[in-house]
């Protein structure tokens, strides 16, 4: 019996299957569920609000506000053009970047540091709405939602040592929301002078960092704190109202905006700051700048201990527009060891001043220059500070040709070394354009150096030419015209890679200013010493205040 019911199991086990396979395959085709009803088909303004961020969790800024407009031709645009778009952005980035990688060149056992691979990838950013300003002013204002989840290859080789480091970035991620800015509008193709840009909130950043074979991202605690170091360095330079500007037009269309007076700031003291030390006290200082400026800020004394300190130092800033740059007081706490604490800032417009007259402005320290932010109700002390605009004499009076202008002039040349030039304060323009036929025995990646009051000041490299253009523009605030002094520049040029002499000479040129401070202007090429046939560019003026 067991042999025969085991023999019965198995058929029935065969038999079954397919049977049962065959009816389910029968009753699948053939009946029909009763309790299956037809979709009801809605309008889409019937839905509640729950309802529509359920079937479109991704709502463009189109669809939300009504002051941003749909864009669709602009993302079709650029998709079109993005694989020239990307060269021109990564030209720009390099061009950027390896002035900034030849500062730490010969620091920390860093032999170079160079990019192997440079691109965006083939996606190109998608923008989800744009709202535009209107204004009285000669600009354009518009504020884009961008939003790129890109596939770049952007690769980073670091010798250190003998060492051979590659570093790569993948997997980026960004939302911002910029503010750009043409301006001035102008009669002169592209018809604006500079892109002004700056972020109206911090953006978001997400991506990889492959180092050594591995995603140092991907290590515990290393994600949040580069995200939250990103963030508050892009914030401390593009947060608006700080602008990070790019010219388009060079100055011989007249178009870019060029210095029209000096900013004298007295930082006198400050009342009742922050306690940040364990001890109940802090040590504070202040940074200040105008917006627009890519000069370093510049930074008073630290008062050690002090909730009430008393500075009484005096600071020259350039100003370029009075009507919309304002100028940037920060005050911080310093720290011997780690960041700076942030004890409070403020800002001051500039047409708040009138011109040769000093006022006193006691300002209520707060965090940030959103209105908004609760944080800026809680006590940060207050800082005094003196400002007077002192703006240059219009270069319309001195070369007028009338005969006021002209006797205005001529007085000032026939006075200038005893009356007038001498006791004027102004500022020095350098604008080093080029050179041509400079040529190293070693190597010939120049840039140029500006000795002039015992400052220096340099240029951008150029790689591997012996015609470098840099249309790069310098600035020396003095105290008195320099009637008697000279300014020196020289070419120079520094290896990328391997060589035995790290930088040499390619000539130099020494130029004496009083036919600037009598002119107003020079603009000459000259032939370089030291040089077979290399010649420089140059263009300097002399701006009384």
């Amino acid at each position: 019996m067991g042999f025969l019911g085991s023999l019965l199991g198995i058929i029935g086990f065969g038999i079954g299957i397919p049977l049962g396979l065959l009816l389910g395959f029968l009753l699948f085709i053939y009946v029909e569920p009763g309790d299956v009803k037809e979709p009801i088909s809605r309008p889409i303004h019937e839905f509640d609000t729950n309802s529509l961020l359920d079937i479109l969790p991704e709502i463009p800024l189109w669809v939300k506000h009504p002051d941003y407009d749909r864009i669709d031709w602009l993302n079709k645009l650029l998709s079109d053009i993005w694989p020239y778009l990307d060269k021109a952005i990564c030209d720009v980035i390099k061009s950027t970047a390896e002035p900034v990688f030849a500062e730490y060149i010969g620091k920390f056992k860093l032999k170079s540091v160079e990019f192997k691979n440079l691109s965006l990838g083939t996606i190109p950013p998608s923008i989800y709405g744009i709202k535009v300003h209107e204004t009285n002013e000669n600009e354009l204002i518009f504020e884009p939602a961008v939003r790129w989840a890109g596939n770049p290859n952007i690769t980073l080789v670091l010798k250190l040592l003998s060492l051979r480091i590659t570093v790569q970035l993948v997997d980026v991620q960004l939302f911002a929301a910029p503010r750009i800015i043409l301006k001035p509008l102008v009669p002169t193709f592209p018809c604006f002078a500079s892109i002004a840009v700056s972020l109206m909130e911090k953006p978001h950043l997400d991506f990889g960092l492959n180092l050594l074979g591995g995603d140092v991202m991907a290590i515990p605690g290393v994600y949040q704190y580069v995200q939250d170091t990103i963030k508050k360095q892009v914030a401390s330079l593009y947060l608006w109202p700080q602008t990070f500007e790019i010219p388009i037009l060079d100055g011989s269309v007249g178009s870019t905006k060029k210095p029209v007076g000096i900013l004298h700031v007295k930082v006198v003291r400050a009342i009742k700051l922050l306690k940040m030390d364990l001890l109940g006290a802090s040590d504070p200082y202040v940074k200040l700048s105008l917006s627009g400026d890519k000069l370093p800020a510049k930074k008073t004394s630290i008062k050690m201990k002090n909730l009430n300190p008393e500075w009484n130092e005096d600071f020259k800033l350039t100003v370029k527009d009075p009507d919309s740059q304002v100028l940037q007081l920060h005050v911080y706490d310093w720290e011997k060891v780690g960041t700076h604490d942030k004890l409070g800032m403020q800002i001051v417009p500039l047409r708040l001043l009138t011109p040769h007259e000093t006022k006193e402005f006691t300002l209520n320290l707060v965090k940030n220059t959103n209105p908004n932010d609760p944080h800026n109700k809680k006590w940060r002390g207050k800082l005094v500070v003196e400002l007077t605009f002192k703006p240059f004499i219009d270069d319309s009076e001195l070369f007028s040709g009338s005969l006021h202008g002209s006797r205005k002039r001529e007085d000032m040349v026939g006075k200038g070394s005893e009356d007038v030039s001498l006791n004027r304060a102004g500022l020095l323009l350098v604008l080093l354009q080029g050179a041509e036929d400079v040529e190293g025995n070693h190597h010939n990646n120049p840039y140029a150096v500006v000795n002039f009051g015992g400052e220096q000041k340099k240029t951008k490299m150029i790689k591997k030419t012996r015609d470098p253009c840099w249309n790069e523009e310098f600035q020396f605030v003095l105290e008195e015209a320099p009637l008697k002094e000279k300014i020196r520049i020289e070419v120079m040029s520094r290896r990328t890679g391997f060589s035995f002499r790290r930088k040499e000479s390619l000539g130099y040129v020494d130029i004496n200013l009083n036919d600037v401070v009598h002119n107003g202007r020079i603009n000459e090429k000259y032939n370089l010493i030291n040089s077979r046939n290399g010649v420089l560019h140059v263009e300097i003026r002399w701006k009384e205040i």
